[in-house]
């Protein structure tokens, strides 16, 4: 056996599958991280947003004039000022055809309100100052002349006859009536079912929190004739031509976008917001740069939401159990704008098949403007539903036909030798091993030994109940991504990409993939992402898909990168290129020691290595990649919660998760990323309650009346990995970002329920409160 040397050492050590620790951690733990809010530039005033205090209301007048006067202010926008200088409304992307085939109602959202308010919170105008006081107390002296008109805040209620219509190109407040499925067939086996079991069933708005608020600074560059926005999000190339096209109707090149750390987001920064524009208006007005950001209290009203779906959920199954039909029926409140509706409608489709044989399936959801806060993806966008809808079908079937709970499981599995298998969805799901995962779960989480657990609980006066979550989710579908290398003058490898890390620690397993591919030690490796200027392409971080369509970009330039070293490795070995070879991080000629290390020959290139014109005259590679289809990340969470009677105090005790994510390429990061969502998942099941009034006015404004989890709320967790790696990309990853959540919803709230059915309680609705659930508990 050959003795390793340096680089194979270095790859045992940094190679894919290694648990390296995150290169960024060092600088944000000292504080040294680049948020936007840490960003100052020279000259710059601050801009405060005018919000909307009503839920709905015709503006009557806006006067700015007390504004105007006072000291410091520089300007005041609204509307009409974004109208006259050629800005055009926010606009929906994504377009999902109604059952009748005609397209989904998609009315514009102006960046400040034009003619009406529809939710508290909505932006009516902006006031600049030269600094954050001064612009506070101006945009409290704006004074809004408002007819306040009836709101709505459920979809329900927004599409009862005469509720009052929040758009005129949507009667009814409705915004598409979708519909997936054979509904004749779906029909058919519910008819001929010996058992249907049905729940109706939320999952309740969530508001998003992220740890750092939203903010930007908006400019004009007069040299090059552009806009240049500071701004954190999940992808800068995609947020630029969304901006640039409906906002600043200007060519996608006039807007510069910068992204330097993100301090989470979810799904919830994403896309392009109201505030963006006016403060790119401002900027160009002035001619300096104009800064805003979000105090929570604002956060809470104007970051888009997340959730928010009432269903019918239905699961027919013949006399021995086995699935025969599936079927959603229901509302998704849209909130007072339209955003790709997917939660509610396709990525339900996707999602509520899970791991099972289910030969039918039908999904029908309404989405529904209301006056709320806009919805918008948030960890899972409609994956982690979809899942708990099947989850909870298949324990309420189960207690309700007698049938042992994992059994039932059992029965339904799609078996791994059925792979690959078309589910009723339209998904091709590729691998996984479902039954093996449920039972490794099984016997990780200690199963049998729970009734003694149970009987210790019950002692101290506590309930004691045990859920089965298991989850399947289709992550982001394909597209097109960036994967650049250039080699740097200093020695390092710039590695440049359009996903956007906002917490999920991309520099890391990145530079895995590369220094495995190319040999080249681990950390000479860096990451860039943010600017949109350094950018080919690039469909940002979302739809856990960073690790399937970066990586896959990464390792086709990798191989580019090799293409041309061979290329001119020839020419300063005075080789054939086709005697060259590669390995190692090394070109050789075949059968010979002579050789040359790919970073040596960058830096003959560096140093001015004359090459003929019929040579590559550079390793530095620009690649946009097609990039794979969907993969199916899987699993099962088994999770124990007690119960105190008295209190109605839900904790959860005890957590285990088996996850298949395919190859994994960094474990640590891997299991950090189920942790959050695991948390996440807790959050919307326990704690997290979004309140409106009869008037829309948000009950639950504040840290004060929305409870978030925290870390002595959760235990620790137990986290086991069985991977089946993806056939359809090249290192076989699934993606891991937002299972977590899909786990966590249906044992969680599967747990709640065994516990509680020792009373007699079969369902109760997210979050479980210690309010809602002692008045369960105690009639009231």
């Amino acid at each position: 056996m050959d003795s390793l040397n340096d680089t194979d050492l270095a790859l045992m050590k940094f190679g894919v599958g290694q648990p390296v620790p995150r290169t960024e951690d060092p600088t944000l733990l000292r504080g040294e991280g680049r948020y936007t809010d840490d960003i100052n530039l020279p000259g710059q005033a601050y801009a405060v947003m005018v919000r909307s205090k009503i839920a709905h209301g015709r503006i009557k007048g806006i006067d700015t004039k007390a504004a105007l006067a006072m000291p410091g202010v520089l300007m005041v926008l609204t509307h009409a000022d974004l109208e006259a200088a050629g800005f055009g409304p926010l606009k929906c992307p994504v377009s999902i055809p109604q059952r009748d085939g005609s397209p989904m109602k998609t009315p514009p959202r102006p960046s400040l309100a034009k003619d009406k308010v529809r939710f508290v919170g909505e932006a009516v105008a902006c006031v600049v100052a030269e600094t954050q006081a001064q612009a506070k107390d101006a945009a409290e002296a704006v004074e809004l002349d408002l007819e306040e008109l009836p709101a709505v805040t459920t979809p329900t209620q927004a599409l009862e006859p005469g509720a009052p219509p929040l758009h005129d190109e949507a009667p009814g407040n409705l915004v598409l009536d979708f519909h997936y499925g054979d509904a004749e067939a779906v029909k058919k086996a519910f008819a001929e079912a010996a058992h249907v079991t049905r729940l109706e069933i939320v999952s309740n708005r969530v508001i998003v929190n992220a740890m750092e608020p939203r903010s930007a600074i908006g400019s004009w560059d007069a040299a090059k004739e552009r806009y240049v926005l500071h701004v954190g999000c999940q992808g800068v190339f995609g947020l630029r031509g969304g901006l640039a096209k409906d906002v600043l109707n200007v060519p996608a090149d006039r807007l510069h976008v910068l992204t330097g750390n993100v301090g989470g987001s979810f799904g919830m920064k994403a896309p392009p917001y109201p505030e963006y524009g006016p403060l790119l208006l401002a900027g160009k007005s002035l001619g300096r740069p104009v800064k805003w950001t979000d105090e929570r209290s604002e956060s809470f009203l104007s970051d888009h939401h997340g959730r928010d779906h009432q269903r019918v959920a239905e699961l027919a199954l013949d006399k021995d159990g086995k699935f025969l039909a599936v079927r959603l029926t229901g509302y998704g409140n849209a909130g007072a704008f339209i955003y790709p509706p997917l939660p509610a409608t396709t990525n339900a489709v996707k999602n509520v098949i899970d791991v099972y044989k289910t030969p039918a399936m039908e999904v029908n959801s309404k989405v529904v403007f209301t006056n709320t806060t806009p919805i918008a993806a948030y960890r899972g966008a409609g994956r982690p539903e979809g899942n708990y809808f099947m989850e909870r079908l298949i324990d309420t079937a189960a207690r309700e036909m007698g049938i042992d709970r994992i059994e039932l499981r059992r029965r339904n599995h799609i078996a791994a030798y059925a792979m690959p298998y078309k589910a009723p969805s339209g998904m091709n799901y590729d691998s996984g091993d479902f039954a093996a995962i449920l039972d490794k779960a099984v016997a990780v989480s200690e199963w049998n030994g729970f009734e003694q657990r149970k009987a210790d609980s019950r002692k101290r006066g506590k309930l004691r109940g045990r859920g089965i979550g298991s989850y399947l989710e289709v992550t982001a579908p394909a597209g097109k991504e960036y994967g650049g290398i250039r080699f740097e003058a200093d020695g390092t490898v710039t590695m440049l990409s359009g996903t956007l890390d906002y917490g999920q620690g991309h520099a890391s397993p990145f530079a895995q993939v590369l220094s495995e591919k190319l040999g080249i030690p681990f950390e000479r490796f860096r990451l860039l992402q943010g600017d949109s200027d350094q950018l080919k392409a690039g469909g940002g971080t979302g739809g856990s898909r960073s690790a399937i369509v970066g990586s896959e970009a990464f390792l086709e330039a990798g191989a580019k990168v090799i293409e041309q070293g061979k290329a001119i490795a020839a020419h300063v070995l005075e080789a054939s290129a086709a005697d060259i070879e590669f390995a190692r991080g090394r070109f050789t000629i075949a059968g010979t020691d002579r050789g040359i290390g790919l970073l040596e020959l960058a830096g003959k290139i560096r140093s001015g290595l004359k090459l003929p014109n019929d040579v590559p005259q550079t390793l530095d590679v620009s690649h946009i990649s097609d990039t794979p289809p969907s993969a199916f990340p899987n699993g099962c969470h088994v999770a124990e919660v007690e119960i105190d009677p008295d209190t109605g105090q839900v904790d959860v005790v005890r957590y285990f998760m088996v996850n298949d994510f395919g190859t994994v390429i960094n474990p640590m990061l891997v299991e950090g990323q189920a942790h959050g969502g695991v948390v996440q998942g807790i959050g919307q099941a326990i704690f997290e309650r979004t309140v409106y009034d009869d008037q829309g006015q948000p009950l639950t404004g504040s840290y004060m009346d929305y409870a978030l989890p925290r870390a002595s709320d959760v235990p620790f967790f137990t986290v086991e990995s069985h991977p089946v790696p993806c056939k359809t990309n090249t290192l076989g990853v699934k993606g891991c970002g937002e299972a977590g959540c899909a786990g966590a919803l249906p044992s969680v709230m599967n747990a709640i329920v065994d516990a509680l059915a020792e009373v007699g309680v079969t369902h109760i609705d997210m979050p479980v409160t210690p309010e809602k659930l002692w008045r369960v508990l105690n009639g009231r």
